[in-house]
């Protein structure tokens, strides 16, 4: 008989759920990437490429509400769920986030 482990989470771990603040956004280095993830203030979590298409603002510093994040440099709003843009044929690469026992876990 071989005894059941659990199997660790899918993802990379990016810590404490609590090191972002409700209603904030934070970016991660992933490698050559740059990932914002924010926390709504329902509790929702979502995550980003970090960089705006149009000028390369960085998102995770951007405002965010009703599932969508505004860039900090020029207002281009994008919704968080689908990455889609307030610009024709702009968008951003959005990740699969999630909190397992307390901890952020990203699938790139």
């Amino acid at each position: 008989m071989v005894e059941a482990r659990p199997t660790p989470a899918p993802g990379v771990n990016l810590g404490s759920v609590s090191r972002i603040p409700v209603g904030q956004g934070r970016c991660y280095v992933i490698g050559p990437d740059e990932i914002a993830v924010f926390r709504q203030r329902d509790g929702r979590l979502f995550a980003v490429q970090n960089r705006c298409p149009h000028r390369q603002g960085p998102l995770s510093e951007g405002v965010i509400g009703e599932g969508h994040v505004i860039c900090p440099l020029h207002a281009h709003r994008f919704n968080l769920t689908s990455g889609e843009g307030s610009e024709p044929n702009e968008c951003v690469r959005v990740h699969c986030v999630k909190v397992v026992e307390g901890a952020i876990r990203l699938r790139l």
